[in-house]
């Protein structure tokens, strides 16, 4: 009997899935995705991620930080993700403990050589001196995107749509680290120890067209106008002109109406310092690999006990996410 209800289920979920044009039958519309878009999902995520009862919190190498990488793994369990080399956690040493990069796949067509990774950090400071630091837009606001993306490309290949790149899931440790866990990530494909998990292949750089890092999206204090938090940026190199031009089509187009920026406030020195010094994505970009970075902002709650679950806006949030997904769907 469950086993018919499990038929049902899916049976209702591809027949309910949306064409981008009737006249196009095979044409499967991102909308498909929003279903199981949720605010109330995201929310449940940061409060985990900022939960006080964590052991140091998610600093890298803490009971806290153990703790969250396994709840990571279930998360790519329930969804289905691959995992990389027969292991959804990867472990690497840092001087304060063992640190663990989780990620899981979801396979392209079947001829694909090409893979994008999306990642985002789920490490943050912790606990110093005693203070708790929840870190919910610096970056649990990054990890529930990451989550909530995970499960809407699922759901797009649920109607059968099947993306010509294989997509990487990434939740990071080891950013406030050095980047130690990007750095490992890293050595892993450099020493062609990632197997892509359907032909047990490694996976090699010149294979990787693409990274798109999420670090803090869910923060509306330091708007790029004023008075307005529907906001995003994307900071990236001029290789990716192609790919900023298609996220202002699809916010134009598909009437999510966010503001724009494709630097850090109009300065150059700290478009850099964002993009190449002190994000994820520098590993990658030293490189040779292109790379975006999605990003709400520093705020003055930063590093902060006031970074927690109550002080993000999670329409906004919810927003961004979509946009972020809309435009992979396009760059894929």
């Amino acid at each position: 009997m469950a086993k018919l209800v499990k038929i049902f289920i899916i049976a209702g979920l591809v027949m309910g899935c949306l064409s981008a044009n009737a006249q196009v039958r095979y044409s499967i519309s991102p909308l498909n995705a929003d279903i199981v878009l949720n605010k109330d999902h995201i929310r449940t995520s940061v409060d985990f991620l900022t939960d006080p009862s964590l052991q140091g919190g998610r600093a890298t190498g803490s009971p806290g930080s153990a703790k969250i990488a396994l709840w990571l793994e279930s998360h790519f369990r329930v969804q289905s993700l691959y995992p990389l080399g027969g292991s959804w956690i990867h472990e690497f040493e840092t001087p304060d403990g063992k640190g663990r990069n989780v990620m899981g796949m979801i396979p392209g067509g079947a001829a694909t050589t090409r893979y994008v990774i999306l990642m985002a950090h789920f490490d943050n400071i912790g606990v110093i001196n005693g203070t708790f630091y929840p870190g919910a837009d610096s970056n649990a606001s990054g990890v529930a995107a990451l989550l909530e993306i995970a499960a809407m490309i699922k759901r797009m290949n649920i109607c059968h749509k099947i993306y010509p790149s294989s997509l990487i899931f990434v939740a990071l440790d080891g950013k406030e680290k050095s980047l130690s866990g990007a750095a490992h990530l890293w050595k892993e494909i450099s020493e062609k120890k990632l197997l892509d998990p359907v032909s047990g292949q490694p996976i090699s750089a010149s294979q990787i067209s693409l990274v798109v890092n999420m670090d803090q999206i869910g923060g509306t204090m330091s708007p790029l106008s004023d008075n307005n938090p529907r906001f995003l940026m994307m900071l990236c190199d001029d290789s990716s002109a192609s790919r900023r031009s298609t996220l202002e089509t699809v916010n134009r187009g598909k009437g999510f109406g966010l503001e724009l920026g494709f630097d850090y406030y109009g300065s150059k020195d700290f478009t850099r310092l964002f993009l190449r010094r002190i994000s994820d994505q520098r590993i990658f970009l030293e490189h040779g690999i292109p790379a975006v970075m999605f990003t709400s902002g520093i705020t003055f709650n930063n590093n902060k006990p006031q970074d927690n679950a109550e002080s993000l806006d999670y329409d906004v949030l919810k927003d961004r996410i979509r946009l972020i997904f809309y435009w992979l769907d396009k760059v894929l």
